[in-house]
């Protein structure tokens, strides 16, 4: 069983990579307007809600994790 400090850390981890997929989904975001013009606006929106709901789950995941890992 891992212990306190590295429950913290895993969570912390999880919820970090979680903000960085958020922060490439915009830009995603940044060049959905090409895509537009281009005409694959459905692939931009696809990969935006794809790449949200990914950084969502990592972000509840680490909070669980890290919420777990309380000394009580």
């Amino acid at each position: 069983m891992m212990d306190l400090e590295e429950k913290r850390e895993t969570g912390a981890s999880l919820m970090f990579l979680g903000l960085g997929i958020w922060m490439m989904d915009l830009l995603v975001v940044f060049f959905l307007p090409s895509g537009i013009k281009f005409g694959h606006y459905a692939t931009f929106l696809g990969i935006i809600i794809a790449m949200g709901v990914l950084g969502l789950v990592l972000l509840i995941i680490g909070f669980k994790v890290r919420g777990k890992s309380s000394p009580e």
